[in-house]
C-alpha cells in the first residue's frame, strides 16, 4: 500500500531534541510524526499516511470509548554503533497483534504490512532514535481501536491502526536493582477463556487497583495468581516471571491466561543456548515459598520490553512473605547482558532476531 507523507512543518528544533534525547524518560516525549491506516469492511485497509504528530478528534460515541475494543503492541528501535537502526523481532509483535485482533474481533492486519508501517515511521523520525549509550532506544507503540461512531455491542465497522513513537531511557537509572513484589489475594488478571493472552488495555486497567495495593505496602510490583485455584503464579502487572533452580534449570508459568511476551520467548531460547533447560509449567506460590526456604530456588527474575530483565527480591502479602533468595542474580544478569548486547549490535545475532530499518 502506498503511504502518503505530510512532513511536520514545525519539527522539534535540533537543540531541544538533543536535550530530550539526553534524558528521555519514558512515554513523556513524542516524535514529530505518526502513522495512521483505516479499515472498513468494503475497502479493507486503506488510506495509509504519515502526518504530523497531534491530537485525535473523536466523536463522543466512538465505539472504543464505550466497549474497549482495542489492542496494542510495545517494541523498540535500537541504534547501533555504526549509526544503523534496528528493531527486535518485529515479526513476533506482528503475529501477536494478529492473535489479539482475533480475540477482540478486530480486522487482521497483515504481518508484513505491520512491519512495513513501523519501519516507515522509524524512517520518518530517524533523528529521534537515540544512541545506545545507557540503553536508550526509541519506544514504538502500534495500536488498533474501534473508531466507528456507533453505540452498539458488535464488532466495529470502522477501525483505525496507528503507530506513535517516544524516545526511552534506561528503565533502571541507577543500575539494575531487584524489585519487591506484593501478592494480591483479592484480584486476578485473567481467567480461562478470557483476554489474558491478548495485549489489550483492559488487562492493564484491571491490574491498577492491585498495583495500588502493592505501592501502599511498600512494594514495586504486584503478582497475580490464577483465577481458578488461587494457587499458581501467573505474571506481574506487565512482566513475565522465571524461577531458577539449584541445578540450573528454569521454570516459567505456562501460557494460556498470561501474555506471551516477546522478551519471554527470547529469554527461553537464549537461556537454552546458555545451558539452562527452561520448562513452561504451573508454578505454585507454595513452591515459591518452600523453594526459597530450602535453597532449591536460587534466584527469581522477571522480564518485559521496558525493563528487559529485572531480578526479583522479596515477596510480601497480608500477614506473610518470602525473603529474597540471597544468592544474587548471576543467571538473570548473564541472560540480560546477552540479550541487550544482541539488541544493540554488540554481539552476533545467531538467532536472526534483529531487523534492519536504516
Amino acid at each position: 500500500m502506498q503511504i502518503s507523507t505530510t512532513p511536520n512543518p514545525s519539527p522539534v528544533p535540533d537543540e531541544r531534541l538533543a536535550e530530550i534525547l539526553a534524558a528521555p524518560g519514558f512515554g513523556t516525549h513524542f516524535t514529530d510524526h505518526m502513522l495512521t491506516v483505516e479499515w472498513t469492511p468494503d475497502a479493507g485497509w486503506h488510506d495509509a499516511r504519515i502526518t504530523p504528530y497531534g491530537p485525535l478528534s473523536v466523536d463522543p460515541a466512538t465505539a472504543v470509548l464505550h466497549y474497549a475494543q482495542e489492542i496494542f503492541e510495545g517494541m523498540k528501535a535500537y541504534r547501533h554503533d555504526d549509526g544503523s537502526v534496528w528493531t527486535f523481532r518485529p515479526d513476533e509483535n506482528a503475529a501477536r497483534m494478529v492473535r489479539s485482533s482475533q480475540r477482540l474481533a478486530l480486522p487482521v492486519l497483515d504481518a508484513g504490512d505491520f512491519v512495513s508501517y513501523v519501519d516507515e515511521l522509524v524512517r520518518a523520525d530517524e533523528r529521534w532514535v537515540p544512541d545506545g549509550e545507557g540503553e536508550k532506544s526509541l519506544y514504538l507503540r502500534p495500536f488498533m481501536f474501534a473508531s466507528e461512531v456507533f453505540l452498539g455491542v458488535r464488532p466495529a465497522q470502522h477501525v483505525t491502526f496507528m503507530v506513535i513513537a517516544s524516545p526511552a531511557g534506561a528503565y533502571f537509572k541507577g543500575g539494575v536493582q531487584p524489585v519487591s513484589l506484593w501478592l494480591t489475594e483479592d484480584y486476578t488478571r485473567a481467567g480461562r477463556g478470557g483476554m489474558g493472552a491478548a495485549k489489550t488495555g483492559g488487562n492493564y486497567a484491571s491490574s491498577l487497583v492491585a498495583q495500588q495495593e502493592a505501592i501502599a505496602a511498600g512494594c514495586d510490583q504486584v503478582v497475580f495468581l490464577d483465577a481458578e485455584h488461587g494457587t499458581y503464579v501467573e505474571e506481574l502487572g506487565g512482566m513475565n516471571m522465571y524461577f531458577v533452580h539449584a541445578d540450573g534449570h528454569i521454570s516459567t508459568p505456562e501460557t494460556g491466561t498470561i501474555l506471551e511476551g516477546i522478551t519471554r520467548a527470547s529469554v527461553i531460547e537464549l537461556a537454552g543456548k546458555m545451558g539452562h533447560h527452561v520448562e513452561e509449567r504451573r508454578f505454585s506460590i507454595d513452591e515459591w515459598r518452600d523453594g526459597v526456604t530450602s535453597g532449591e530456588i536460587t534466584e527469581i527474575f522477571a522480564c518485559g520490553t521496558a525493563a528487559v530483565i529485572t531480578p526479583v527480591g522479596e515477596l510480601k502479602w497480608e500477614g506473610g512473605g518470602v525473603p529474597a533468595t540471597g544468592n544474587g542474580s548471576p543467571v538473570a544478569l548473564a541472560i540480560r547482558q546477552a540479550l541487550v548486547d544482541l539488541q544493540y549490535g554488540r554481539a552476533e545475532d545467531t538467532f536472526g532476531w534483529m531487523h534492519r530499518v536504516l
